[in-house]
């Protein structure tokens, strides 16, 4: 069995005295673990850095077995993400949501451009905050958990859209949440594609987005912890406004 692909690296981990296991995300293949024989020499150590672009070669005997990877670099984002604190924080936020959220050898193709295109906006804070809440949205939806923000539960409008049901992910007006509002998660303009995006927007759309994370994404995989990650990324986000 054997397949090549472009993908983004989630992850690396020792294997061995001199290889490592990695995990890639590709469009065809989705999330791929396999082995890199050597993949701890001078040589393709530098190569093998979470969020690089890489061309990879899977081979194994039977498809049911882990495998072994060749990889030739196509782009690393080590230098810019190594650079700014932020950036490095939401690059290793994005490669951890994937490992954990992705179920492995299934392709989300839409997803995997979509963090294809946000990676590349590493080191311009000025898009990246709004960009990667946007993700987190497509996140959801190709995992099953989307949010349906286009028209009022209760109501049915369309427009004075305020809040999201922590259950259905649905929007809901103020008119229809009525008494039941303060039981409601915060609906920012951000998230409808609305308002300046200012930064206590875009916070309070990761607020409602990390609710559905938590409550809805992680119960189903089991009830596992969301990565740290995202969380020292919030942190530093909420340190910098």
């Amino acid at each position: 069995m054997e397949w090549r692909d472009q993908g983004i690296l989630l992850s690396v981990r020792r294997h061995g005295e001199t290889s490592t296991i990695i995990e890639v995300f590709t469009p065809t293949q989705g999330r791929h673990l396999g082995i890199v024989r050597g993949g701890t020499s001078r040589k393709i150590a530098p190569v093998l850095q979470p969020g690089a672009q890489l061309d990879v070669a899977w081979r194994a005997r039977l498809e049911e077995h882990i495998g072994a990877f060749t990889v030739e670099p196509v782009r690393s984002r080590a230098v810019v993400a190594m650079g700014d604190r932020m950036s490095l924080a939401g690059l290793n936020t994005v490669t951890a949501l994937l490992s954990f959220g992705l179920p492995e050898r299934e392709p989300h193709v839409p997803l995997y451009h979509r963090t294809q295109s946000l990676l590349d906006l590493l080191g311009q804070g000025d898009l990246w905050p709004l960009a990667y809440l946007h993700w987190e949205l497509s996140l959801l939806e190709e995992l099953g958990y989307g949010l349906d923000l286009s028209r009022c539960a209760v109501t049915g409008d369309r427009k004075g859209l305020v809040f999201v049901s922590p259950k259905s992910g649905r929007a809901v007006t103020q008119r229809g949440a009525g008494e039941w509002a303060d039981k409601l998660l915060p609906l920012p303009a951000v998230l409808l594609g609305e308002g300046d995006a200012s930064d206590a927007e875009v916070a309070a759309g990761l607020k409602t987005t990390g609710y559905f994370l938590e409550q809805h994404l992680a119960r189903g995989l089991g009830g596992k912890p969301l990565p740290e990650a995202r969380a020292r990324y919030i942190d530093a986000f909420s340190r910098k406004r």
